[in-house]
């Protein structure tokens, strides 16, 4: 069995435009393609700004994430008795993001902005939403 360092790929689809984006992003925050990714969904994940240029995914605050990702780090920490490698990190500081995903997803669909589809295995914006 592996340990919480180890790593895997992911593919993911998107526009060609996208993916130049991400690598100019990565490139003016200094880090490599999977460290901004990983970084981005994260963030993206527990509605986390990142300081840099780019102003719909940044703020200028130049503190990221500020002192409440800090505290959520530090307290997985102090929960643990052994060192946890970046995966079990991540987990410590989003154990809340499925329950919340979960309830978005049924409010938005209540109110008819979404629907889900099994035979297209997602979700997608109702008529309604795309007007």
């Amino acid at each position: 069995m592996g340990t919480d360092d180890d790593r895997v790929a992911v593919k993911v689809h998107l526009p060609r435009w996208q993916k130049q984006r991400w690598v100019e992003n990565a490139d003016e925050l200094n880090m490599t393609q999977s460290e901004f990714i990983r970084s981005m969904v994260q963030a993206g994940r527990r509605e986390i700004v990142v300081s840099g240029g780019d102003p719909e995914t940044h703020s200028g605050d130049g503190n990221p994430g500020g002192n409440d990702l800090e505290e959520r780090v530090l307290a997985v920490l102090r929960e643990s008795s052994e060192h946890l490698g970046w995966d079990a990190l991540v987990s410590g500081v989003t154990d809340d993001v499925e329950d919340r995903l979960e309830d978005c997803l049924e409010r938005l669909q209540e109110t008819n902005r979404i629907k889900y589809s099994g035979r297209n295995g997602g979700y997608t914006l109702t008529n309604v939403e795309r007007q």
